[in-house]
């Protein structure tokens, strides 16, 4: 990637760049293959670091991790209902995030949980939290010459997390709303919470008012419906063929408020 820059592409399970690439969306002169590097496909845990999630990582392996089960099962949900099976064993955690959709499916739980990604160069490597990485449709920090390797969700005291998105069809669907949200409880008060959108704005965004709405107040019904107003206050979605922008943020109201109902009772992360 030093050498070729931006004339290259790196290429990892490919379900987007191929796609592009077949409809003339994307030409580059190169493409560099990350498939043989093994150390990238990795789930574990880092005691001193939290969850670690290889970018090559596919949908199906965070479904279907062990690890990612027992700490993170809103993690394994939300990749058990994306796309459909062909995509899952294929398409990857890296370039989930690395593609930049607004409508992508994993930035906005892995936001709510405060991930970062590890981006690495032939010059060393940086760390960057999710919720800066994004900085456009289709754009992000991350130079030409560098690689996401990593993403890593630090150890934290959420009690509960879910994500939630509205589509078109039942399966397979681009998200015309998504939801994630992360909070800690001690009995009825919450303590903290982050509340992630996708869909509707040109990044996945943090309702930073509406998270402190709620924090640290005894949780009712009517708190959390403002809650769920202040959230859809803070987006900014367009208005296309798949839902006008009023719709799309009286989604993001009804579903933040779901959503903060479903974590705070479920009471797992």
């Amino acid at each position: 990637m030093d050498q070729f820059g931006a004339r290259g592409k790196v290429l990892a399970g490919g379900t987007d760049v191929l796609s592009m690439m077949k409809q003339g969306l994307l030409a580059p002169e190169v493409l560099v293959s990350l498939k043989n590097l093994a150390e990238l496909k990795q789930i574990y845990a880092d005691p001193a670091r939290g969850v670690v999630i290889g970018a090559l990582a596919t949908h199906n392996d965070l479904a279907d991790s062990p690890v990612l089960q027992e700490r993170y099962l809103s993690l394994c949900q939300t990749a058990h209902h994306m796309a459909n099976n062909q995509v899952r064993n294929t398409g990857t955690a890296g370039g989930n995030l690395v593609n930049a959709v607004p409508s992508a499916d994993l930035p906005p739980l892995l936001i709510a949980l405060g991930a970062a990604v590890t981006l690495v160069s032939t010059g060393g490597s940086r760390t960057v939290k999710l919720e800066e990485f994004f900085t456009g449709p289709r754009m992000t920090v991350k130079k030409d010459n560098e690689i996401l390797t990593e993403i890593v969700i630090p150890d934290n005291s959420f009690t509960g997390s879910t994500y939630h998105k509205f589509g078109l069809r039942r399966s397979g669907a681009l998200a015309v709303v998504g939801v994630a949200v992360a909070v800690a409880m001690e009995g009825d008060l919450c303590r903290d919470v982050r509340i992630a959108l996708g869909a509707v704005a040109p990044t996945p965004i943090r309702a930073f008012k509406a998270e402190e709405v709620l924090k640290n107040r005894p949780v009712t019904d009517q708190l959390l419906e403002e809650v769920g107003r202040c959230a859809a206050g803070e987006s900014n979605p367009i208005s296309d063929i798949r839902g006008s922008k009023e719709y799309r943020q009286d989604m993001i109201r009804v579903f933040t408020r779901r959503m903060l109902k479903k974590a705070i009772s479920e009471g797992h992360v």
